[in-house]
This record gives C-alpha cells, structure tokens and sequence, in this order.
C-alpha cells in the first residue's frame, strides 16, 4: 500500500518546484506579483524555461565518475559548484531577515550573492553576513555622486566585483505591476539609493511605485564611451549584466569588463532571445578573454549543466532564490542551493564527467 503524500515542508521538499509552492504561499499579492511579473506578454520569461527544455544531453558511459568534483571558481573566488546568487530588488517583501538571510545562505554554501543597488538592506550589513562572498549590482544613477558613494560603499564592505546592469535605461512594462499599483510596503526602504521620504514622493494614483521612481533615477545617456569614467570609480573587476548579443559581448570584452548574459528575468523586453540561446554567440565573441555568466530560467541541475557546457562560468539565480527565502529564510535559500547542487553533481556523474572542467559544447546537442 503506497504511504500518504507527507506535508510539504523544507525538509520534505525535493526539488525547486516544492520550494517555489512553499515560497508562493508565504507571499501576499504585491509581492507575489513583483516577483513573478515579466514584461508584457512574457514571452521572454517562458523562454527562459523553454529553452532548457529543447537541449538534449549526450553522455558518456564507462566512466569513473566514483569521485565527482563540483567545484569552479568566479573572478578567482572558489565556489562549491558553479551555482551563485543574482541581484534581486527587495528581499524583505519575502521574509523578514532579507539580503542577511540570502547572504548568509550563500557564504554557508561556498556560494556568492549578488547584491542589488535595490536591496532592503544596507551594502554594509549584508557585506559583514557575507562573508568574503559578495559583488555588488550597479543601477547607474543620473546622479554621478550618489553612483560614486554606493561603489565606494561596496568597495569598503567587501564586495569583490562591481556588477552593472546595462540593459534597464528604462523599466520593461510589468502590466501586474502597473495594475495593482505596486509599491513598498511602510516598513521598507531602499537604504542604497534613497530614503522612505524619498520613495513616499513617487507614490501616485497610477503605476508603479518602482517604476515611477525608477523613471528618473537611473542614467539613461551612458553610452561604451563613458565606461571609462566608470572604470575609474573602482578598482574592482566590472562586469556588463544585460549582454544578448555577440557585438555586445564582444565590445564588452574590448573595455576589460566581463559578461552577465541575461535578460533581466524577462522582465524588460519581451520577445528578446532567451538567455541560454543567447550564450553560444557570446561566448564565441569574447573568445576567452572574459569570464561568461548567466541567469535565467535555471531551475534543475541539467540546466546548470548545459549551461556550463555551453561557456558559462557560472548560473546565478534569481527567482529561484527568492522562493527559497519566502519559504523559510535563511534555511529557504539554504535548501535551495543544496538541492540545485546535488542535482548537478548527479547530472554530472551520468554524463560521465568527473569534473566541471571536462564539460565542453560537446555534451549538448542544440
């Protein structure tokens, strides 16, 4: 007779899907839908999934796969496996230890989170919970100084790698959003970027909270020519997040800056490529000069798989992170990182590969 169905909890979840159910039902509409939003349509968005799906692996047989060895490194920063945190806004809608539980979460795995320029936590509080294993994401502001303050804030705390996102000039339409009006609930801010007062100031009878702010806070002017000046603001390693294409993965690499593939969850534009079938070219443009990263979509170890075997250093997640923190916090994210790294370790054994090193394009059949 077949045992009855255990309560879905953290300890008897299984794969990422119980923990994005676990994580949903925690959530109230505002936060569900910021979450979950993608551009109109949000064709991108299912794309990003989509695209996993139509890869098929080829593995080997007879191999000794008796000792597998997840490990790689990001910018000289050892990892346990190829699997880091990528910058998501506002992590206190989901619990209420925020950027401090994903960081804590991460660091105890051997992992890296990436933090947003729209974190609910200050750049030093989350620097001293992560342990060494912090990058910082850059919206880049209107206002020079304040972009100034903010990197020479993440330098000070820690952080080993300047993350800036290239591909928001403008906020993508998240009609959910727009609908219901989302915005902040009181007892959060945005500490990075500007105080309640100032988000208070943008609250209108229509739209977005965030969009409405957004709409002039970020530098919608920079252009490849200013990165210089943005260079000169850091000693830290830059890398471009927001690269689809072979002609920007190629410029990126010509300015020294490392390549994020990704399309910002399919949360801008709608209809862009996936990123998965956007990392072929662009790890073919920059042609090992830089270090390749991507998110989007990733929810099972094969995906993580089929994306280091096809150029990526490392995936980061994104959504997949903040289902695990609405879940339980610290011990959420804990959770979800340890059951997307013993798949991957698994896909790696039956494939045939020892090694993150010995994954190559031919291990996936497009």
């Amino acid at each position: 007779m077949p045992l009855p169905d255990a309560p879905l909890t953290l300890d008897t979840a299984i794969n990422l899907a119980d923990i994005e159910a676990l994580g949903r039902a925690q959530l109230d509409r505002n936060a569900l839908e910021y979450y979950e939003s993608g551009a109109n349509d949000a064709l991108t968005l299912r794309e990003n999934r989509a695209a996993y799906h139509r890869l098929r692996l080829r593995p080997r047989v007879l191999v000794d796969v008796s000792q597998i060895d997840t490990r790689t490194e990001v910018l000289g920063l050892p990892l346990q496996s190829p699997i880091g945190i990528a910058p998501s806004a506002f992590h206190g809608l989901a619990h209420p230890d925020a950027e401090l539980a994903t960081a804590r979460a991460a660091a105890a795995a051997g992992s890296v989170m990436t933090l947003s320029t729209f974190s609910n936590t200050s750049i030093e509080e989350v620097g001293a919970a992560a342990a060494g294993r912090l990058w910082f994401q850059l919206y880049l502001c209107a206002d020079r100084q304040l972009s100034r303050d903010v990197i020479a804030r993440a330098e000070a705390a820690g952080a080993r790698a300047l993350v800036f996102t290239v591909d928001a000039p403008y906020l993508g339409r998240r009609e959910a959003n727009e609908r219901h009006r989302f915005a902040l609930p009181p007892h959060l801010h945005a500490p990075n970027v500007g105080t309640r007062e100032t988000l208070a100031q943008v609250e209108t009878d229509t739209g977005s909270q965030l969009a409405n702010y957004f709409q002039n806070l970020v530098d919608k002017t920079f252009t490849w020519d200013d990165l210089a000046w943005l260079r000169a603001q850091t000693r830290l390693p830059m890398v471009l997040k927001g690269i689809l294409t072979a002609e920007d993965a190629a410029l990126a690499a010509e300015h020294g800056c490392h390549v994020w593939v990704s399309n910002h969850g399919g949360r801008q534009l709608d209809s862009a490529v996936s990123s998965l079938e956007a990392l072929p070219e662009v790890v073919d443009a920059v042609a090992g000069r830089t270090e390749v990263y991507l998110d989007g979509g990733v929810t099972r170890g094969t995906d993580v798989l089929k994306a280091v075997a096809l150029g990526a250093r490392a995936v980061f997640l994104g959504r997949a992170a903040l289902w695990g923190l609405a879940a339980g916090g610290e011990a959420g994210v804990a959770r979800t990182l340890a059951l997307l790294h013993d798949e991957f370790r698994l896909a790696l054994a039956l494939c045939g590969k020892p090694t993150v090193a010995a994954l190559g394009p031919e291990v996936v059949r497009r």
